[in-house]
């Protein structure tokens, strides 16, 4: 459970036996917040494609926490695959909108279709998600959905493109969603997550280096050291204080966790 102690007060998030689905929860900044909320006793529900990865996640998790744990092998770039995982899951108390990446690349490199795939995947994954969740946490008065987003949305790269322009889409659908969404008992937030280090990270820079060194191995010497990258925990520590009752005035928003570099 995660404890602040301020003047002698114990912060308790008041988590336990609520119920999380988590798509892209089989690793990085996903599996964070997984490990994260199944410390503060809340049951969860994975989704990931790769069913190994899956596998071992969840036996870990049941293994070091007195949770519930499903796992859910799914591709969320096709909405039959999404209709299914929400009818499967049942209700919930909070989503976390995590998979999909967006490849590194200038408009000349990333052609068409790798565009248009990630963009299912992620922008479209997330939109059809809130689609069909949102309106059951409506009907059940509570609810807190989560957008993993992305600081590239602050930001935006001509190196990284197709990432930008999705990661400001997802913002403004979070912004207009979490507006008027509290009104039904229901918060929409953004987290922004800068530079973190995840294999994804290595990803990205690997195509930087390739673009501006012409050899990708050297990718390391592009790791950001003012600030340096976060750690998975940091970000899945704010996601679960805004899905807490603590942060429970925080709706229509999107928080930045960069260590200061967007407003540089």
């Amino acid at each position: 459970m995660v404890e602040a102690r301020y003047l002698g007060f114990t912060m308790d998030l008041h988590l336990g036996d609520k119920r999380a689905l988590i798509t892209g929860g089989s690793k990085g900044i996903g599996l964070a917040c997984a490990e994260t909320l199944a410390a503060e006793g809340v049951h969860l529900s994975i989704a990931a494609r790769g069913v190994g990865p899956l596998k071992d996640v969840t036996r870990r998790l049941r293994a070091a926490h007195d949770v519930d744990v499903t796992s859910h092998s799914c591709d969320m770039a096709r909405i039959e695959h999404q209709q299914a995982l929400i009818d499967v899951v049942g209700p919930i108390d909070i989503l976390i909108n995590n998979a999909g990446g967006i490849p590194a690349g200038d408009i000349a490199t990333v052609g068409d279709a790798a565009w248009r795939a990630a963009w299912d995947s992620k922008v479209f994954g997330y939109i059809n998600l809130c689609r069909l969740v949102l309106p059951r946490m409506v009907e059940q008065g509570s609810g807190v959905i989560i957008n993993i987003i992305g600081a590239a949305a602050d930001r935006p790269s001509p190196e990284y493109v197709a990432g930008a322009a999705g990661n400001a889409a997802l913002v403004g659908l979070t912004t207009a969603l979490g507006s008027r969404s509290p009104e039904h008992g229901v918060r929409v937030v953004g987290i922004n997550p800068g530079a973190t280090m995840t294999d994804r990270l290595e990803t990205l820079l690997r195509v930087q280096a390739s673009t501006r060194f012409g050899n990708e191995e050297r990718w390391s010497e592009l790791v950001p050291t003012n600030p340096p990258p976060a750690t998975v925990n940091q970000v899945a520590d704010v996601v679960a204080f805004v899905a807490s009752d603590r942060g429970g005035h925080i709706s229509g928003t999107t928080i930045t966790v960069d260590g200061g570099a967007s407003a540089r």
